[in-house]
Order: structure tokens, then C-alpha cells, then sequence
């Protein structure tokens, strides 16, 4: 790998500094998030109006210009330059975004960013909407309540406030980040039950939360999104990594909820909310207004609060009417398909460094070329802070070394003899089970 000059590194440098600082007012979620009231005038009209939203005007010009510099400065064929030019081009169009806040230009700037449901993922052929519809059929067959007698939770489930999950949480992200570990906050007023930043997790006063929320939120939030801000924020040579953008959105969440898979944290409902979600955001596309998607959510066994929510998620930023959604929550899916995938290929080309590496910062998959010039070059380092599922490379190699042979077997034949073979005997209640 060819050794840059002190001077390439400098304007490698200078180039980071000025995508970092041009990154810091676009703040997508901020821009796009809803008043807290905004649920409690949609219930107290009786959940049958559109709610009323309006988005703060952003001058998008100042990011634009400073990302067209940010081109001139990064003019070069290497991976790095690549990857520098790449990045700029995703601030300037998220900038753009939320510019057009309420408007239907938002959506062409989100798919943009995100891709929409039916646009095919890498293979070209599996789409997004695909893999949602394949797994809401499944895991609509394990009825809520009946899966959750079967393990032993509903009316007995252990549940706990904010303030109890806060206590719990804290000497787990202790133990584990030290001296740099993330403040958790118990606030009033927040959107959604749980919010998360590299200095923070908030949790929302009132909400009630299981042990599996826990889990869930222990490594999901911490382990994978304050983990990978810490590491970036430590890389002083490439600041940009310390800060997502929208251009890091789908590897990151994918090893997010890739944790909460390989970690046990995930359940059903959880799996099939993401499923949901996508759905959702081409039911939008195809015309449906908030309302359409408010009852769809709780067709699918969500409580109002929680389909409000989903429903919100899904027209943050663009339009209640429909037509024009933010299409973010397609990248959960594809994302978790990227990451596993690309875990799989590593383990067969034996590039565990790639793996690793994968946490130093917010970054995409497609960005390690660079970050590995990067690394050889002194310019990067290797991530302080990895989940414990990562860090624990014998369980992963074995674990990835299984399923990427999985592939090979024709499910079909598979699941024919198994349908022939179960097609004899009765369905036991599940209620019955031990």
C-alpha cells in the first residue's frame, strides 16, 4: 500500500477538518422531529386528524459551498480521495434535505440517502420491501401474547421505570467505557421512550420498560453508537469520523441491530416493528397519509402510543398527506443484510482486521479501502471500544464461518421435507408448553 507524503496527510487533514465542521448543523433527526405535544393533540382530537407540523427554514448554502471546497481540496484517484469526495457529496445532499423540510423534494433527497424499499440492495436482485414483507409473514404466524406465555413473560414480565432502567444501565456502561462513559438522562419531554448520543442516553419520564429493553438498549445505543463516537472522536487526525452523517447510517444501525441479534437482545416484536417500518415507508410512497399508516400500525398489534410513533417515523420531514416520506428506516434491514454478509465475507478471506476495524468510527463498509490506507499510513487507529460480541473473535469466526456455508443449502428441498414431515402431526397449544 503506497505510503502518502507528510503533505498528503496534511491535506487529508485539512479536509476532515473542513467536512467535521461543515457536518455540524446538519443534524437530520433534530430537523425532522416532531414537538412532544404534537402526540397529545393527535389523541385528544381523537386520532382523526392529520397532525399539523411545521419544520424550521435552514440555509442549506453555506454547507454546499463549503463541501464544493472540500471537492477541490480532495481531488485525487487513491481510496482516500474517493472516500473524502464521497462524503462530501452525502453532507451537501443531507444539507439539501433538510432545506426542503414539509416539501416533496424532501423525500428525492431521502431516497437520495437512504435508497427506498424497492430499490435492490447489493446482490441487485433482493429488495429491501422483500425481506420486510418475508418477515412480517413469518413472525406474524408467533401471536404476541401466546409467544410471550410460551417464554414465561406478559402479566408476570418484569418491568421497570426510566429511573430503575437508568440505575440499571449505569454500571454496565461503566464497567465497560470507564472514565468516558455516556450520561443517562431522564427527561420529560422526548418522542420516542429512548434517545441516544455519544455523551448521553435519555429516557423518557413515564415509559415503562422490560428486560429485554434493556439489552436491547444496552447494545444497540451503547455498545455499537456510543461506542463508535468514542472511537471516532479519538481518530484527531480524520475528525469526520467522530460524527455520523447520513452516509454512515445503514452500516452503522445494520451492526447495531446485527448486535442485538448476535447478542440474544433481539425478540420478534422487535424484528417485525423493522419489518413494519418499511412496509410502512413504501405505504407511503404509494400514497397513504399519517392516519393510513396510524391504523395500519395498529392492525399489526402496536398500542396507539407505539403506532403513533412508528407512523411519525415514517413522515418525519416530508408529508402527512403522503407521497413523500423519510425513507431512514430502510436502512435497519438492509443494513443488519450488509453487516452480516460482509462479517461472513471476512471470516472466509480471513481479514479479521477488517472487522475490527469496522468500529473506529462512523463509517460505511464501503469506506474501509480508505480507512486501512488510513491505518498504514498512521493517520488511524485500531478502536478502543468494541461490543463484546466482537471483541469475543473465536465465538464470532466460528459462529461466521457456519453461517456463510448456509447459503449452499437448498432451503427449499429443506423446508418441503420438513412441511411433508410436521403436515402429520397436530399443532400443540402453546400455551401448553413448559
Amino acid at each position: 500500500m503506497a505510503k502518502l507524503t507528510q503533505k498528503h496527510r496534511d491535506r487529508i487533514s485539512e479536509v476532515c477538518i473542513l467536512l467535521r465542521k461543515a457536518e455540524r448543523p446538519v443534524r437530520v433527526l433534530r430537523s425532522v422531529a416532531w414537538p412532544s405535544a404534537t402526540a397529545e393533540v393527535f389523541f385528544k382530537n381523537g386520532g382523526r386528524e392529520l397532525p399539523i407540523v411545521s419544520y424550521p427554514p435552514i440555509d442549506a448554502a453555506p454547507v454546499i459551498e463549503a463541501m464544493e471546497k472540500a471537492r477541490r481540496l480532495a481531488d485525487g484517484s487513491s481510496p482516500i480521495h474517493t472516500w473524502l469526495q464521497r462524503v462530501s457529496r452525502v453532507i451537501e445532499t443531507g444539507a439539501r434535505m433538510i432545506s426542503a423540510t414539509g416539501t416533496a423534494d424532501f423525500y428525492k433527497y431521502s431516497v437520495e440517502l437512504y435508497k427506498s424499499p424497492s430499490e435492490p440492495m447489493l446482490d441487485q436482485v433482493t429488495l429491501p420491501l422483500a425481506l420486510a414483507q418475508q418477515l412480517d409473514e413469518t413472525l406474524s404466524a408467533f401471536n404476541h401474547n401466546t409467544l410471550n406465555r410460551r417464554l414465561g413473560f406478559g402479566a408476570n414480565e418484569t418491568t421497570m421505570s426510566a429511573e430503575q432502567l437508568g440505575n440499571r444501565m449505569r454500571p454496565i456502561l461503566t464497567r465497560f467505557f470507564g472514565d468516558v462513559s455516556p450520561k443517562i438522562d431522564i427527561e420529560d419531554n422526548l418522542s420516542a421512550n429512548a434517545l441516544a448520543g455519544s455523551q448521553y442516553i435519555r429516557l423518557r419520564r413515564g415509559a415503562v420498560f422490560s428486560e429485554r429493553d434493556l439489552q436491547q438498549l444496552v447494545q444497540h445505543e451503547a455498545f455499537v453508537h456510543v461506542g463508535t463516537s468514542l472511537n471516532g472522536r479519538a481518530q484527531e487526525k480524520i475528525p469526520i469520523i467522530g460524527s455520523g452523517h447520513p452516509g454512515t447510517t445503514r452500516t452503522q444501525e445494520g451492526l447495531a441491530v446485527f448486535s442485538e441479534m448476535i447478542s440474544g437482545a433481539m425478540d420478534p416484536a422487535r424484528m417485525r416493528r423493522l419489518a413494519d417500518r418499511v412496509i410502512a415507508i413504501q405505504k407511503s410512497i404509494d400514497g397513504a397519509d399519517f392516519l393510513d399508516l396510524y391504523k395500519y400500525f395498529v392492525e399489526q398489534g402496536n398500542d396507539p402510543r407505539q403506532a403513533f410513533e412508528s407512523a411519525r417515523r415514517v413522515v418525519r420531514g416530508g408529508l402527512t398527506t403522503g407521497g413523500a416520506p423519510f425513507t431512514k428506516d430502510v436502512v435497519y434491514l438492509e443494513g443488519l443484510l450488509s453487516v452480516h454478509n460482509f462479517l461472513r465475507a471476512t471470516v472466509q478471506f480471513g481479514r479479521i482486521d477488517c472487522l475490527h476495524l469496522l468500529f473506529c468510527g462512523k463509517l460505511d463498509i464501503e469506506d474501509l479501502p480508505a480507512i486501512m490506507m488510513l491505518v498504514e499510513n498512521g493517520m488511524c487507529s485500531f478502536p478502543k471500544f468494541l461490543p463484546p460480541w466482537a471483541a469475543d473473535s473465536a465465538f464470532l469466526i466460528s459462529y461466521l464461518a457456519y453461517s456463510s456455508f448456509l447459503n449452499r443449502v437448498n432451503l427449499e428441498i429443506v423446508r418441503n421435507h420438513y412441511t411433508d414431515l410436521l403436515s402429520q402431526v397436530p399443532v400443540i397449544d402453546s400455551g401448553r408448553l413448559p
